[in-house]
């Protein structure tokens, strides 16, 4: 399809018609294998052609995460920034971080973030920088989405003690997140969030729930847009957050050319502890056809060590 759409001028990559062909195929199966060829070459012709840039229309820039995994034999890959702020608390800025996600068979994606952290702590004391907690996941879809049903996936991540927890760089003990996502598309608006909790049983940690929900619209072929409003539950006293919080996020990302963009986020709590939260990142994507409908992995507010809290 690529070939002979170039044959015509228009030149596409994997990336830019995947989200596309992966929402036919949501919709249902054709009647039969002809009609599903024919089907694809009509719907690419009609709507693909405008498009310059492949979207990640879900996870970063946003705390929330969506149920979609990377397609089979596709990659991802963000350099980012990421800071969690609070003021009796100090600041946790993950910067420089990485992340990259692979689709490693259908439905399934594979998921690694290895992240420097600089932890500034509260009341003018010391800050220290140096390696964070590494993190890995897998995402896995096990509901496609129809006219009727919502996409249904979970994606649970380990966080391995890699970071200096005395330093305030990690947790000191392996943690882990289990939750829950759905998602829904109609036209250009999209729709996805959940729950679920995480499993901290470090020193100075404790068990919490965390919730999320957003709604975003592709605004032209460039430029998404979307806002969110997530939660989460006291994560300890030696956590950055110790308190629960509950805020409301603005963000979204812009298309520099196909497969490379510019993702941004922002907001601040409006319930419980202040906290200010803050993503930034250049985002790639390749590889090769795709059976997923945008969006990688979310961004998440890891819970970071305050070095004043910890145990003697």
């Amino acid at each position: 399809m690529i070939r002979e759409l170039a044959h015509y001028g228009h030149r596409l990559s994997p990336g830019t018609i995947y989200p596309i062909l992966s929402r036919m195929e949501r919709r249902g199966p054709p009647i039969n294998s002809l009609t599903r060829r024919l089907s694809k070459w009509v719907f690419a012709g009609c709507l693909l052609l405008p498009f310059a840039a492949r979207s990640a229309s879900a996870g970063p820039p946003f705390q929330t995460d969506d149920p979609d995994p990377v397609p089979y034999g596709h990659f991802e890959a963000y350099v980012f920034e990421l800071s969690d702020g609070i003021r009796d608390g100090g600041t946790a800025l993950e910067f420089p971080a990485a992340e990259f996600n692979w689709g490693a068979a259908p439905n399934l994606q594979l998921h690694v973030v290895a992240p420097l952290l600089a932890d500034f702590a509260p009341f003018g004391a010391p800050a220290n920088f140096g390696v964070s907690d590494i993190e890995l996941g897998a995402k896995y879809r096990f509901v496609k989405e129809t006219d009727r049903c919502p996409e249904i996936g979970t994606f649970p991540f380990i966080e391995l003690p890699s970071g200096d927890a005395s330093r305030g760089l990690g947790v000191g003990r392996t943690w882990y997140r289990v939750p829950l996502w759905l998602e829904k598309n109609w036209g250009p608006w999209t729709s996805f969030g959940g729950g679920g909790v995480v499993l901290a049983q470090a020193p100075g940690y404790i068990n919490y729930g965390f919730a999320g929900w957003l709604l975003q619209r592709t605004i032209t072929d460039k430029l998404t847009l979307g806002a969110e409003i997530f939660g989460h539950g006291a994560e300890g006293s030696a956590a950055t957050s110790a308190r629960a919080s509950t805020l409301a996020d603005f963000g979204g990302y812009y298309a520099i050319h196909d497969g490379f963009q510019l993702l941004f986020a922002g907001g601040h709590s409006f319930i419980g502890q202040g906290e200010l939260y803050t993503y930034l990142a250049l985002y790639w994507t390749w590889g090769g056809s795709s059976q997923r409908d945008g969006g990688a992995s979310a961004v998440y507010s890891l819970p970071m060590k305050n070095p004043d809290a910890l145990p003697l």
